[in-house]
Parts: C-alpha cells; structure tokens; sequence
C-alpha cells in the first residue's frame, strides 16, 4: 500500500502548477517550485511530467511567451514583452519564443500588426466558418 493517496499527490502538485500559474511572471526557481509541493527537486520533475505532459520549466516558459504573444499583439516593444513575461534577457527569451512560435518575437509582432490590418479591412474574413455557417451567411465559393 501507498504511504499517500494519489489524490494527495496530485493536490501537492496542482498546488505547486498554480504557484507558476500565478507567479511566471517574477523569478521562480526549481527548488521554490518543488518546494511548493513538498518533493525533492528531482521527484517534483517526474510527478509534474506524468500529470502535464512537460516538465516545470518547459511549463513555465509556455506560460511566459503566452503572456508575450498577447503583449506583442498588443503593440508592446520586444523589450517590453521580454521583461513584462518573465524573461531575465532578451537573447533567452528572443531564443526561447522562437523555439515556440517560429518565428523571432520582431516577426511575430510585425505579423500579428499584419493579421489586425487584414481584420479591419475584411472583418467578415476572420468569422469562424462554423460561426457564419451557424448565422446562415453565405460562405466563400457559395453561388451568389
């Protein structure tokens, strides 16, 4: 028999997720975040990784170049996003997004300018076809 039910452990491990949920964007180190759950370093990684898919610190990074991304839609400078996500450079976080997305953060902030100029000079373009179809609007290619 296990000395803690599954149910404890993954509460301890939620925990330490909500801890990175709502601090990414301040300095957090492996050892606050294991910590949090009360695991050595090493037991934390593999518990996290069974339960998320990823390891704390890809988790972590996710959440920082998500927060990015909206602010670079947003029109923020790279340097601003950078610093605003979490990131201590900007050669990591520049390293980092483009990993993520594919592209630098500069491109992704020039095409996301691009996507928004597209969507005010053709709104009805960015409706989900699904959506229109839903409302009865005629779809691309439909006679009429």
């Amino acid at each position: 028999m296990e000395p803690y039910p599954k149910a404890y452990l993954y509460k301890r491990i939620v925990q330490a997720k909500m801890l990175m949920d709502e601090r990414f964007t301040e300095p957090i180190d492996g050892d606050l975040i294991s910590g949090e759950a009360a695991f050595s370093h090493s037991h934390f990684i593999r518990l996290f990784k069974q339960v998320y898919g990823v390891v704390p610190r890809v988790y972590l990074s996710n959440l920082r170049i998500d927060h990015a991304k909206q602010l670079l839609e947003a029109g923020s400078a790279v340097a601003d996003a950078c610093l605003s996500a979490g990131f201590q450079s900007i050669p990591t976080f520049t390293r980092a997004f483009k990993r993520r997305t594919g592209h630098t953060p500069a491109v992704y902030r020039e095409l996301s300018g691009v996507r928004d100029r597209h969507k005010q000079a053709e709104p009805l373009e960015h409706i989900p076809s699904c959506y229109a179809s839903w409302l009865g609007w005629p779809q691309k290619g439909d006679p009429g």
